[in-house]
C-alpha cells in the first residue's frame, strides 16, 4: 500500500509543479524513493500507536 500510495502523490505533484520536461522519470524516481524511504518508518512507528488510539475510542 505504501508503494502505490508514494508513486501516485509523488508522480502527481512533480507533473503538476516540472510538466512532463526532460528528466521527468529520474526526477519522479528519486522523489519516489525519497518518499518511500520516509513513509515505511512512519507507518511502521505510527500505525500500531494510532491504532491503538482509535481501538480505545470506539469501545
Amino acid at each position: 500500500m505504501g508503494i502505490v500510495t508514494t508513486e501516485l502523490i509523488s508522480f502527481t505533484l512533480i507533473a503538476l509543479n516540472l510538466g512532463f520536461s526532460k528528466g521527468f522519470a529520474l526526477t519522479w524516481l528519486r522523489s519516489w524513493s525519497i518518499a518511500y524511504l520516509i513513509v515505511i518508518p512512519a507507518i511502521l512507528l505510527v500505525g500500531p500507536r494510532l491504532q491503538a488510539q482509535v481501538d480505545r475510542v470506539v469501545r
